[in-house]
């Protein structure tokens, strides 16, 4: 996983992150509903949020919570920028990769929102979080599952080592109890092949690795994606495949 790309990719789209994520703006509100849901008030006043972005998720939560401490963690330091808004005494930026972040202890709720199918050793980071919660704490998060963007993996091979979601829950069943798991299909249309890589390109998802398009190159992958990927509606599709997982420690 090159972080490094990744941190490029995700910084040069936060200008227009939050205006096409529609799909992201959605897992982040349903994410939101669930841990009001699932987490208790009083669980919910210490809490470290993993991969804020440009805050999509934080300003939900901070709409109807009050933590007495919050910490947003990104890996992109130029995220303080867009949080500005929401950045006050008791809410504080520590960016950073979370997987080498030394997180206080002591936390009532570690969650994150697409974002940790970027990490190299997910696993490792569920136990991380366990150490850090306090006994009774919760770990919430989405990420995507194998069928994500499958249209744009089968034609040019580049993919994330998606978990399933059974794979998740194996491994969070490990340290804690899984009280909520859930994943969903979600189908998206674009007018062409074209607009399916300017949607990625203006959301940051292209940090897989650096791929150099020729004209030929460009041309034979619109001709196979509107062939193999035709949406009903006209123009073609592109899945994306989200998880949903809720666990008590």
């Amino acid at each position: 996983m090159d972080k490094a790309l990744i941190r490029r990719r995700f910084s040069k789209a936060a200008a227009t992150y939050a205006e096409r994520a529609d799909v992201q703006r959605e897992i982040a509100r349903r994410m939101a509903r669930l841990v009001r849901t699932y987490v208790p008030v009083s669980e919910r006043k210490k809490v470290v949020e993993v991969g804020c972005g440009t805050g999509t998720f934080t300003r939900d939560f901070l709409q109807h919570e009050r933590p007495e401490r919050m910490w947003l963690n990104d890996l992109c330091p130029e995220m303080e920028v867009p949080l500005k808004d929401v950045l006050r005494e008791n809410v504080s930026f520590l960016p950073g990769d979370a997987e080498t972040v030394d997180f206080p202890d002591g936390q009532d709720l570690f969650v994150s929102c697409s974002a940790i199918q970027w990490f190299e050793h997910p696993e490792e980071f569920f136990v991380k979080c366990h150490a850090r919660l306090r006994e009774g704490g919760y770990w919430a998060f989405s990420t995507f599952g194998p069928r994500n963007m499958e249209e744009v993996a089968a034609l040019t091979s580049a993919t994330l080592p998606y978990r399933s979601q059974a794979e998740l829950r194996r491994e969070l069943e490990r340290n804690y109890r899984v009280l909520y798991s859930r994943e969903d299909l979600i189908r998206l249309t674009f007018a062409s092949p074209m607009e399916v890589l300017k949607h990625l390109k203006e959301t940051g998802v292209t940090g897989i690795g650096s791929r150099t398009w020729t004209r030929q190159s460009l041309s034979e992958f619109c001709r196979r994606y509107e062939q193999r990927y035709p949406s009903p509606e006209g123009g073609v599709l592109l899945t994306y495949h989200p998880i949903y997982m809720i666990a008590k420690k």
